[in-house]
């Protein structure tokens, strides 16, 4: 019976997740969910929060800090995209009541909140999220295409001085 509630539960999860890839040579997360994404590239808006969710297990026992590390392939380069402490603090933002210390083969979810600045460039980036714990060991890593795009509240700012200007026009 307990076979079969796992199973439901990882088909669960599966169903609802997002189709990421795996980085080279590094343990995968059980699922990865982006918000409003099945299948990159990812829409992400600038100006905006990107929401992940990073289902995971832990690689060894008593794992008491992890940090999440990102960086953007664009143009064939890999860029570092430094995180505020609140995000790439794993552990303050694990889900459903986790806490660390986490131990091996415990599954946990971190929720990765990713504010997209309105200065980035509207383009499509391999965007490398990586767990690590105190010693810098690898625990989960993968891949996400992201398309950056104009935020709404910049087209709807757009599309009042659009509109401002057309009414000044037929004025004249």
């Amino acid at each position: 019976m307990l076979r079969i509630v796992l199973a439901l539960a990882f088909l669960a999860a599966a169903v609802n997740s997002t189709n990421v890839k795996q980085c080279k040579d590094k343990p995968f997360p059980l699922s990865v969910r982006v918000a409003d994404c099945d299948e990159p590239p990812c829409t992400v808006y600038k100006g905006t929060t990107a929401i992940m969710e990073v289902h995971f297990l832990g690689t060894s026992n008593n794992i008491r800090n992890i940090t999440a590390t990102t960086t953007a392939k664009v143009f064939g380069m890999n860029l570092p995209y430094e995180l505020p402490d609140e995000v790439s603090n794993v552990c303050t933002n694990l889900m459903y009541g986790a806490m660390c210390p986490i131990d091996k083969g415990e599954d946990v979810t971190y929720q990765f909140n990713f504010y997209v600045e309105p200065s980035f460039p509207e383009i499509t980036a391999d965007v490398t999220v990586t767990l690590v714990d105190a010693e810098a060991e690898v625990i989960t890593c993968f891949i996400c295409s992201c398309k950056l795009r104009k935020g709404t509240t910049a087209a709807q700012e757009e599309y009042l001085l659009d509109w401002r200007d057309n009414q000044t026009e037929q004025e004249a």
